[in-house]
């Protein structure tokens, strides 16, 4: 067995010796995996060139690479440190293939209708070339603006109960329906919304509202979850100071533990936001789609981004790339609202975040 450490003679004597740690050059690790890239590559160009080939066979053999280099020279526990960093890695790197791959693609193909007409322009009377997607655009926003004016405050109260309030039965069987909510399947959103609003107006009704109140029953979930987390995080020493001074519990909720969680809050708030703007199946039960601009999501139908792109992409007309190209265009522009949505939610998550430092 193969040590770690060597004992180097002190030059006072009656001194003991030092230990002198053996390790591989900080690089040799990289280019040991690099190596067995390399070889990974060679191997699949004997039995037919492949890039999938190539990734198995050289993350195999540059793991290996390490770990026998490791063993050699640094010993058993290193080495095994180093097994395990390079599969980390490796997975980390394959998560990551997809992603990319993605990105690269929708920016590839997208890019192509990103121009003033796609912002400004509906599809009223266009059947080719030409038009945007302004239309689909304003409706997402008011569609989705009205699911979390609805959501929010439902959601919020519901987690103020559970933290604050809640006990016994009542407490765990909403907490049951909260988590069974939080996995149904969007279309069942949407055919709870198109029920509804068919039992109370009529099969013919159709309205963007109905749209906001499936996206809803999606987002609410998802606000109990994420508000419920952030307010148990509140410390209870906060509530009891302000008990000790006579504060009654609501007026202790509302000026001490929200604006303590407002950070978190509005974080969980955003993330669940972006969760729904890019629902596809219960938009197209609910409003399906109209080539023109509706302000008013209470009177007929309106378009949206993610059904925009799907009809595009699915009932091209005689002009077939230019509706491939809108489509995708349109699934650019959902991929910045999220990630802007994303990057909202930090920015909140840092600004309001409470003060510690004096």
């Amino acid at each position: 067995m193969s040590t770690t450490t060597q004992l180097r003679p002190t030059s006072s004597p009656g001194q003991d010796p030092v230990r002198v740690e053996r390790r591989l050059p900080r690089f040799a690790p990289l280019g040991l995996f690099l190596a067995g890239i390399a070889l990974g590559a060679g191997l699949s160009a004997l039995t037919g060139f492949s890039v999938t080939s190539t990734v198995i066979y050289g993350v195999i053999l540059g793991t290996l690479a390490v770990y026998v280099a490791s063993r050699a020279v640094e010993g058993r526990r290193k080495a095994t440190d180093r097994l395990v960093t390079s599969l980390v890695t490796t997975a980390f790197g394959i998560a990551m293939v997809p992603l990319v791959s993605l990105v690269y693609t929708v920016l590839d193909r997208g890019l192509a209708r990103l121009d003033a007409d796609f912002f400004s322009a509906s599809m009223f009377r266009v059947v080719g070339e030409g038009g945007g997607a302004y239309h689909a655009i304003i409706g997402t926003l008011v569609i989705t603006a009205l699911a979390t004016v609805i959501s929010v405050p439902i959601g919020l109260l519901t987690a103020i109960y559970l933290v604050e309030y809640g006990t016994g039965r009542l407490k765990k069987a909403i907490t049951f329906f909260v988590d069974v909510m939080t996995g149904i399947p969007s279309i069942v959103a949407g055919l709870f919304a198109f029920a509804l609003f068919t039992l109370l107006f009529g099969n013919s009704f159709r309205a963007g509202v109905m749209g906001a109140v499936a996206l809803s029953v999606l987002m609410i979930p998802v606000v109990v979850r994420s508000c419920e987390e952030v307010l148990k995080l509140v410390p209870n020493e906060l509530r009891e100071a302000s008990y000790a001074l006579g504060v009654p519990k609501w007026r202790t909720v509302v000026k001490v533990v929200l604006p303590t969680a407002i950070a978190g809050l509005g974080t969980g708030i955003t993330l669940s936001v972006a969760r729904v703007i890019g629902e596809t199946a219960p938009l197209l039960i609910t409003v399906g789609l109209i080539t023109g601009t509706n302000l008013n999501p209470f009177d007929g139908r309106m378009a949206t981004l993610p059904v925009f792109a799907y009809y595009q992409l699915t009932q091209p007309g005689t002009a077939t790339q230019a509706f491939l190209d809108r489509a995708w265009t349109a699934a650019l522009v959902l991929i910045v609202f999220v990630m802007a949505l994303n990057i909202l939610a930090r920015l909140i998550s840092r600004f309001f975040a409470p003060k510690t430092g004096r």
